[in-house]
């Protein structure tokens, strides 16, 4: 018994579709031959794509949206993240210029799973959401994200599941081997001198079949390196000053920088299918992503509190807002930063299916993953003199620019002269230091930091197993069953580490040798002009800078570094049933899970004695499961119109940087109000999942092979949502660090994360995909795929106080008009988003909630297959030329409820990529 399934088309129907792609990035061909009664017409590349994500969701018992590719590289951009952005109710937060991060219906990538051909997968974050961008397009051949949940999943999201799919070489049913091409021109040149602005991409794969069509293997390797310029303002924050009986707001710092980075990723995927019998079928697949993201970073830090006088010239009257001013004897810091984030991904699965008789089929799935994230930042400091005392000073003109965009400023001194502009901190901030140099009561206080090295690193691992069968019957309306049972354990690391960085020459300063300078930045785009550029790590790595543990001193580095351990063990029954109702088609599934998690956290419980951090481990369990009932319903009107329903009960588990068991910790010589002696803050390994109910309603019209519309109606019940608040725990056998010795009293009053408060969200989808054909046979080839989502929500927190979910945008717009005929194919690409809360990395790399400005990003791809263009040894090249953000939409995050204060405005540029691709 075969999981595959074939829909039956009704018999007015005149052509086959066949399952033939030869392009990569939406390319058309056409082939005719005959026979004595039918005609059959192959449609291929973008049209093709959407053909079979049409039927692939017309035939779902659950809703469900699909991207699919009959071949490897055959997704219809250039990342997978881009890709599942343009499905309805779906939208993407970029991170350096980068699609990257998927929100499902309003809420973030943490409350939803990603799954690799059904298994749950591990994540190079802190948390659970996974970051798409590294994993490649060029190797999937679709991606199915589940937005109502069936029994069977393994995985848990109060938004859905993302699954992703590589090919099965079997299904495939003949040789392939392909090669796919791509260079990359960034639309801003080099912004610093050591930087890139052209990348390339190449896969390169092979299907092939053996043993009578026993065996099959699919293999693919790519390799790319993507190039990314920013030009990115950024404000420290913003504070309110009285003058004159009135209140003002005013920035009181800022760090504008220019950023060149290189995204290199090397990927390799395996699968092999073996078949040796009708009653045998066994799947292994492999995949393994390298992966590694390098940044130069340059500019300034700008603060506001040095200067010795702050003149207001111009202020908003609505808000009182500064928005223009003059900062004299102002002390500018020079930034030079190289930053690394280095990855390794190994996924490997195996899954088993037989047979046991026509009505009875067990399945055995084993699958691990792994991946080991390390970041190394290192910013090197600059300026006219050490501290703030000394060196030559600035006068700085302020004015916030129109949209958003930030300050530009004026000023006076050359930031791009290395006589003037020499190694060594310009500003009081190291006082940290002040110990190790004896520099308490000297000249030099607070001056001996000349940079700083960040260094947190991640393990993630995913074990799973999975004992499962299903059994076709005829029981009244049910006609199979499945059931099984699994099991996975999951254990995420993360340790951070920070050196504060002093020149060996301190307290001198040292002019940038000749065999490091690299010549000049331009921030023009701020009015800042040129700024020195230089090899920092180079400077480094040959014994310039002197380093001192930030980890000894700093209770930080305790707190953010922690084990989290996860044991989930599930068991579920799921029934399919057909019936009639009224004379109309009735199917779908109804089913249980049960799911118990044994949670684990370990950390340490510090604080900072003496003037040095005294640790003790901590390690605290806990243990809870759920019960989650899930209906699907599908009735279908007609042969073309179908209205689904669908109810269930889902969990969401919390953050892991909020479940860990790193605290900062204190004992009191007398009880608080609880009665406790100890008070700590930090991560509450208490935490237990988010829970919703929730309900689906939608209408599909599937008027053509080509074409669908739908409306959907959905609502969620949300509950034991994650708010920041207070709770108690247990410290048992952790002693006091003052005195070494065990309190009889292990209770402690925490502050940090709790559950608690909640509260429902709404919204609605409306989405349509248009062939222009069913209008004129003239216009075959040209369509439209459009689709709109409303969401709203009302949550409160325990206290009663609004919220408003991360990820959340009231409104989501997709919209794709395309041309694809005689070989030739043009496309053009618009998703719009309104404002959200989004999460990106704050000081020292931890995940940080911003509110970010909406965004429309438009993208155009133009192609042509020459397989009908009648020159010889051609017929399996096509090329492709595409563009990207081609508006510039920037990226734009705010401090507060003004829209003026703006925290960041960072702007990318278009990317433009040419493409070939060849099968022999």
């Amino acid at each position: 018994m075969y999981d595959n399934k074939k829909r039956l088309l009704p018999a007015a129907i005149s052509c086959a579709v066949a399952v033939s792609v030869t392009a990569s990035y939406g390319v058309q061909a056409q082939e005719e031959s005959y026979d004595a009664s039918l005609e059959e017409i192959t449609v291929v590349g973008f049209r093709k794509s959407v053909m079979d994500s049409i039927s692939t969701k017309r035939d779902a018992k659950s809703v469900v949206e699909v991207i699919s590719a009959e071949d490897i590289g055959k997704l219809p951009d250039s990342s997978i993240a881009e890709a599942i952005s343009r499905l309805p109710g779906l939208a993407t937060q970029r991170l350096d210029g980068r699609a990257s991060r998927v929100t499902i219906r309003g809420f973030g990538e943490n409350e939803s799973a990603t799954t690799f051909n059904g298994r749950e997968q591990v994540s190079i974050g802190d948390n659970r959401g996974v970051e798409f961008d590294l994993y490649p397009s060029e190797i999937m051949s679709g991606v199915t994200v589940h937005k109502t949940p069936t029994a069977n999943i393994e995985a848990e999201g109060i938004a859905g599941v993302i699954d992703m799919q590589t090919v099965k070489p079997l299904e495939r049913g003949e040789r392939v081997v392909k090669f796919n091409g791509q260079l990359e021109q960034t639309g801003f040149d080099k912004l610093n001198p050591d930087g890139e602005d052209q990348g390339h991409r190449a896969t390169i794969s092979y299907i092939d079949q053996f043993a009578d069509d026993t065996i099959g293997v699919a293999f693919a390797y790519n390799t790319m390196s993507s190039p990314n310029q920013e030009e990115r303002w950024h404000a420290w924050g913003y504070q309110n000053v009285d003058a004159d009986g009135q209140s003002y707001s005013v920035m009181t710092g800022a760090k504008p920088l220019v950023r060149s980075s290189v995204l290199e990723r090397d990927s390799a995927m395996l699968v092999v299918e073996l078949r040796p019998n009708e009653k045998l079928q066994t799947t292994f697949d492999a995949l393994y992503v390298d992966f590694s993201d390098q940044k130069i970073l340059r500019g300034f830090d700008i603060p506001v509190y040095i200067a010795t006088e702050g003149i207001a010239n111009e202020i908003d009257p609505e808000s009182g807002f500064i928005t223009s001013g003059t900062f004299v004897d102002m002390k500018p810091l020079v930034r030079n930063e190289d930053e690394h984030r280095e990855a390794e991904l190994n996924s490997f699965g195996f899954n088993l299916k037989y047979d046991v008789s026509e009505e009875l089929q067990l399945e055995f799935d084993a699958s691990q993953s792994n991946v080991k994230r390390e970041i190394w930042s290192f910013e090197s400091y600059a300026g006219t003199g050490r501290g703030d005392s000394q060196g030559l000073r600035d006068t700085v003109t302020y004015n916030m620019g129109a949209g958003n965009s930030g300050a530009i400023f004026e000023h006076e001194l050359d930031y791009g002269d290395y006589d003037l502009i020499q190694l060594g901190g310009p500003l009081s901030w190291g006082g940290a230091l002040n110990d190790r140099y004896d520099l308490v009561g000297t000249e030099w206080e607070n001056t001996a930091q000349d940079g700083f090295i960040n260094a947190p690193e991640v393990d993630d691992e995913l074990t799973s197993l999975k004992l499962a069968a299903s059994q076709l019957m005829d029981v009244g309306i049910v006609n199979e069953i499945s059931y099984g049972v699994s099991y996975r354990e999951r254990e995420k690391n993360r340790r951070t580490k920070g050196y504060y960085v002093t020149l060996d020459a301190f307290p001198g300063r040292l002019v940038v040798p000749e065999e490091y300078r690299l010549g000049t930045a331009s921030l023009d785009f701020i009015g800042m002009g040129d700024v020195i550029a230089y090899d920092a790590a180079g400077l480094l790595a040959d014994g310039y800078y002197d380093l001192t543990t930030e980890s000894d001193i700093n209770l930080n580095h305790v707190t953010d570094s922690y084990s989290v351990n996860e044991t989930v063990t599930a068991a579920f029954a799921q029934a399919e049933f057909e019936t009639e109702v009224g004379g109309l088609s009735l199917a779908g599934n109804a089913g249980l899970r049960y799911v118990y998690t044994e949670q684990r956290s370990k950390g340490f419980a510090g604080q900072v004695i003496d003037g040095r951090v005294v640790a003790e481990p901590t390690d605290i369990s806990h243990d809870y499961s759920h019960l989650l009932p899930s209906l699907n319903l599908s009735l279908a009107l007609d042969e073309q119109q179908t209205v689904r329903f669908g109810a269930a009960k889902t969990i969401s588990r919390p953050r892991m940087d909020q479940m860990n068991a790193s605290l900062s910790v204190g004992y009191r010589d007398v009880a608080d109000a609880n009665g406790n002696y100890w008070g700590i803050s930090g991560g509450n390994p208490l935490l237990e999942p988010k829970e919703a109910v929730g309900v689906d309603l939608s209408y599909e019209n599937y008027f053509s092979d080509e074409g669908y519309f739908s409306v959907a109606l959905f609502w969620k019940d949300l509950d034991q949502w994650v708010f920041n608040g207070t709770y108690e725990v247990d410290l048992v056998g952790v002693a006091d660090p003052l005195t070494g010795m065990v309190p009889e009293n292990s209770r402690a009053s925490g502050s940090g994360s709790v559950n608690g408060g909640g509260g429902t969200l709404q919204g609605y989808e409306v989405s349509l995909t248009l062939p222009f054909n069913i209008f004129s046979e003239s216009l075959d080839g040209f369509g439209l795929l459009a689709s709109h989502t409303g969401v709203s929500s009302d949550i409160k927190d325990q206290n009663g106080n609004d919220f408003q979910l991360p990820g959340l945008s009231d409104s989501i717009q997709n919209l794709t008009l395309y041309y694809e005929n005689y070989g030739f194919s043009a496309r053009t690409s618009l998703r719009k988003r309104s404002d959200f809360n989004g999460e990106v990395y704050g000081i020292g790399f931890e995940s940080t909630q911003v509110d970010v400005l909406g965004e429309t990003i438009v993208d155009a791809q133009i192609g042509y297959d020459f397989a009908d263009a009648g020159i010889g040894g051609l017929e399996g090249l096509s090329v492709f030329l595409q563009g990207v953000n081609l508006t510039e939409e920037p990226f734009t995050t705010l401090s507060g409820d003004n829209e003026l204060q703006v925290r960041d405005y960072q702007s990318y540029g278009r990317t433009y990529l040419l493409g070939v691709s060849y099968e022999f």
